[in-house]
C-alpha cells in the first residue's frame, strides 16, 4: 500500500514510463524495409504529446469543484461535436468506413468519441458523487445509463462499436465504485448476453431459462423483473436484425474473430499476422527494431491498433510482462487515488479514468491475441493518434490534481 502523500510522484513516474516505452515501440514500428505510413510518426506522435502535456497542466490546474460545476457545459459540447461528427465526418473524416472524425472544408479535426469518453465521466461522477447512496434499484439505474447511452449511440452510429464499448465499461466501472449491488449489475447487463446469445436458438433459450431462474431468485421488484426479461426477450428477437444493420467490415471482423481461417487473406490476415509476430517473439523477444513481421510490414496498422504486436515481437514475453506490469501499477496507483480522494465527485472521476483506460488495454490486448473481435480500439500512450493521446494525458493531469490535493490537504485512510 502506497502512503497517501506519494501518490502524485508514482502517479508521475508510472504514466511517464508507459509513455517512454510508447514513444520507443512507436519508432520501431515505423522502421520498415518497406515504405509504411507509419514512418515518422513517432515525431508527429511527439507534437501532439507536447500539445497533451500543456493541456494536462491546464487540468491539473483546475479546481476540481470547477470541474463538477462544468461538467453539464463539457457534455453538452461533447455531444454536440458528435453529432457534428455524423454529419461533417465524410470524406477525409472517413477511416475503416467509419466517420469517426470531426472533418470540415476536408480538414480532419479529432475524434469527438475521445472527448465524449472523458465529459461522460465528469458527469457521471457528477451525479453519482452528489447521491448519498449508491443505486438500490433498476430504476435509479436509469439516470447514469441515459448519460452513458446518448454519446454511445451517436459514436455507434459513425458506427464505431469499439467506442461504445468502452463507455459500457466507463458505466459498468462507476456503478461498481460507488457500490451498486452485484445483482443489479448484473441484471443491467443481461440484455448484452441475450444479444450475444442469440445467434445459437439452443444457447438462448437456456439462458432464457437461467435468467428467469435468477429473477426469481434476486427478487426484484415486479415491474423491474418483468421489464429485465422482457428486454432480454426483444433482444434475442432483435439479433439478427442488428446484424444486417452492421456494415460489411464490421461482419467480416466478427467472422474473423470466430475463425481467421475462413478468409485468411482478406479479413484474417491481421490476427492471423498479429498472432504469428507475437508467437515469433518468444522469450526474449528478437531486438530493438528487428521484428521481422514488422520490418516486411506483414503486420497490419502496427502503429495504431497492433503496435502491442510490435512490443511483443521484438522484446518478446519479457517485455511484454513488463509492460503489462507497469499498466497493472498504474491501474493500483489509480485506485488510491480514487480510495483517498476528498470528495465522492474526486473518487468518482478517478475511477471512471481507470475505467477507461482498463477498458483500452483490455480491449487492445484481447484483439491483438485473438481473444476478442478486432474493434479498432488503440492502446493507452502507446498507439498512435493524437485525439486519444491528447485525452489521456488531460485525464491524467485531473488524476494528479486530486493527488496532489491529497498530498496537500488531508487525506481520508481507506
Amino acid at each position: 500500500m502506497l502512503r497517501p502523500q506519494t501518490l502524485a510522484s508514482w502517479l508521475l513516474a508510472v504514466a511517464g514510463g508507459l509513455l517512454a516505452a510508447g514513444l520507443i515501440t512507436l519508432y520501431s514500428a515505423g522502421q520498415t524495409d518497406t515504405p509504411t505510413v507509419a514512418s515518422g510518426l513517432w515525431l508527429r506522435q511527439l507534437w501532439w504529446l507536447a500539445i497533451g502535456l500543456v493541456l494536462a497542466r491546464v487540468a491539473f490546474k483546475t479546481p476540481p469543484r470547477v470541474l463538477e460545476w462544468l461538467a453539464p457545459a463539457f457534455y453538452g459540447g461533447a455531444l454536440l461535436l458528435l453529432v457534428m461528427t455524423l454529419l461533417f465526418g465524410s470524406g477525409g473524416g472517413t477511416a475503416a468506413g467509419a466517420r469517426s472524425w470531426l472533418a470540415i472544408g476536408g480538414f480532419r479535426l479529432g475524434q469527438p468519441a475521445e472527448v465524449a469518453k472523458l465529459a461522460t465521466i465528469i458527469l457521471l461522477a457528477r451525479y453519482l458523487g452528489s447521491r448519498r447512496r449508491a443505486p438500490q434499484t433498476l430504476a435509479e439505474l436509469i439516470p447514469p445509463c441515459l448519460i452513458t447511452a446518448a454519446p454511445a449511440l451517436l459514436v455507434a452510429l459513425q458506427p464505431d462499436l469499439g467506442s461504445a464499448v468502452v463507455f459500457v465499461g466507463i458505466l459498468f466501472a462507476v456503478l461498481f465504485w460507488v457500490g451498486t449491488p452485484g445483482r443489479l449489475l448484473f441484471l443491467l447487463a443481461s440484455p448484452l448476453f441475450s444479444l450475444l446469445l442469440a445467434f445459437s436458438t439452443v444457447s438462448w433459450g437456456v439462458w432464457i431459462v437461467v435468467l428467469t431462474a435468477l429473477l426469481i431468485w434476486a427478487r426484484p421488484y415486479a415491474f423491474e423483473g418483468v421489464m429485465v426479461w422482457l428486454v432480454n426477450v426483444i433482444m434475442g428477437v432483435v439479433a439478427l436484425d442488428l446484424w444486417e444493420r452492421l456494415a460489411p467490415y464490421q461482419q467480416n471482423r466478427l467472422l474473423s474473430f470466430l475463425n481467421p481461417e475462413i478468409d485468411p487473406q482478406a479479413t484474417g490476415w491481421n490476427i492471423i499476422q498479429s498472432k504469428v509476430a507475437i508467437g515469433s517473439g518468444g522469450l526474449l523477444g528478437k531486438g530493438f527494431l528487428e521484428g521481422t513481421q514488422k520490418r516486411l510490414a506483414f503486420l497490419p496498422a502496427q502503429h495504431t491498433d497492433f503496435i502491442f504486436s510490435v512490443l511483443a515481437e521484438e522484446w518478446g514475453f519479457l517485455g511484454v510482462v513488463a509492460v503489462i506490469g507497469l499498466f497493472v501499477a498504474l491501474f493500483s496507483v489509480l485506485i488510491q487515488i480514487a480510495r483517498n480522494a476528498r470528495d465522492p465527485f474526486s473518487s468518482v472521476l478517478v475511477f471512471g479514468v481507470a475505467g477507461l483506460l482498463f477498458t483500452h488495454v483490455v480491449e487492445n490486448i484481447g484483439m491483438t491475441v485473438g481473444l476478442m473481435p478486432i474493434t479498432g480500439i488503440p492502446l493507452p500512450l502507446f498507439s498512435y493518434g493524437g485525439s486519444f493521446l491528447v485525452v489521456c494525458l488531460v485525464s491524467l493531469g485531473l488524476v494528479l490534481r486530486v493527488a496532489w490535493d491529497v498530498k496537500f490537504a488531508g487525506f481520508r485512510e481507506p
